[in-house]
């Protein structure tokens, strides 16, 4: 509930002793399931919040985008205008320009940095769904399944080409070291997680060690590379990065929790994961700290692989069951509280409680 206290106290413009009086009305009178539409709303008018107080910068920065992938190839063009025109949520770059405005002012290096690394996160993600065969991601037809593996792999190549020119732009050597190194860390948590399914691993710290490097490192990049547009401090710029680390961590567990989940808004079946043998959070936990016949069962069903439907099904069920999802809530709530402990020795204004919004939102988004 401390996602209330926010909003309310951004409402109000007062204490959040207004925000927990209306945390406790919710808790008490309100029912699960208004409640649950309630949190829904409240956390879609977050995001959309902070992108309407950034949306000049965002704009900018979407225009350098589309500018630095334009070709005079014809199918390069085609390509490349029908991938952009779902942007999504933009989350990395938002966190680029937070950044910078927690510090200080946005400025051309910011906005060229934000474009780097949205257009290198977009590479990763044309060439994971050509790893994983995918034909959709969010509703949306993938690049490998209009057109093909080739053009695919192809059009990331030429992201990542496009993505190493804007941090170029930046003007500062420290950012293209940045990319250069993402690039690798991605990758590299790329292969270790086709390393942990073919092992069929069910290890607490290989899925942390995973996620760690494929999300995690994004996010951390993300603001170090934002606040290094500005006169943040060595020290500044060390505590906001070990933020978005925590941030990074919850925002894959969250969407990992989807994969629980039946849920039109997410766009994505349940047990996706488990059909390629991924074992996350929840049913790491639910194996390894339940005892008897059940879990050895499940237990020898992950180390089998090649699942089929029904038993996904055992699997999901075996994990919610067994304090799974919970068990991943809970370290999600923890590392908030431990995000809110960093947030607190940094600059106190507006741009600073966005982050401490944006990590509520990402723990009680739905999708």
């Amino acid at each position: 509930m401390h996602f209330f206290t926010i909003k309310i106290t951004n409402i109000g413009g007062s204490s959040t002793e207004i925000g927990k009086i209306f945390c406790n009305f919710v808790v008490e009178y309100v029912s699960p399931a208004f409640r649950t539409i309630l949190i829904r709303k409240m956390s879609k008018t977050t995001i959309e919040n902070i992108r309407h107080r950034l949306g000049a910068e965002l704009d900018e920065m979407n225009a350098i985008i589309r500018s630095s992938l334009s070709t005079s190839d014809p199918l390069m063009g085609r390509v490349v205008d029908q991938y952009l025109r779902t942007k999504g949520k933009q989350i990395r770059p938002l966190l680029v320009l937070l950044s910078a405005r927690l510090f200080g002012d946005i400025n051309d290096s910011t906005l060229h940095a934000a474009a780097s690394l949205e257009m290198l996160h977009n590479a990763t993600l044309i060439h994971d769904d050509v790893v994983d065969n995918a034909d959709y991601r969010r509703r949306t037809p993938t690049l490998n399944k209009d057109f093909d593996n080739r053009i695919a792999v192809l059009v990331g190549d030429f992201f990542v080409s496009t993505a190493l020119q804007e941090a170029i732009k930046t003007k500062d050597m420290k950012a293209v070291v940045s990319v250069a190194e993402l690039g690798k860390e991605l990758s590299l948590g790329e292969i270790d997680q086709i390393s942990n399914a073919r092992d069929r691993a069910i290890d607490e710290s290989r899925y942390f060690d995973v996620i760690s490097k494929k999300t995690a490192s994004l996010f951390m990049k993300c603001v170090k590379m934002g606040a290094e547009t500005t006169d943040a401090t060595d020290d500044q710029i060390k505590t906001l990065v070990e933020y978005a680390r925590l941030l990074g961590l919850s925002f894959q567990i969250k969407d990992d929790i989807f994969d629980y989940y039946e849920d039109k808004e997410v766009g994505k079946p349940t047990g996706n994961d488990l059909r390629e043998n991924k074992v996350s959070l929840p049913l790491i936990y639910a194996v390894n700290s339940i005892r008897g016949e059940e879990s050895d069962s499940m237990r020898a069903l992950l180390l089998r692989g090649d699942l089929d439907d029904s038993e996904i099904a055992l699997l999901i069920d075996f994990a919610k069951d067994n304090g799974g999802i919970d068990y991943a809530y809970s370290v999600m709530e923890d590392m908030r509280a431990e995000a809110d402990e960093l947030l607190s020795s940094l600059p106190a204004n507006e741009w600073r409680d966005a982050f401490g919004e944006l990590f509520d939102f990402t723990i009680r988004r739905h999708s």
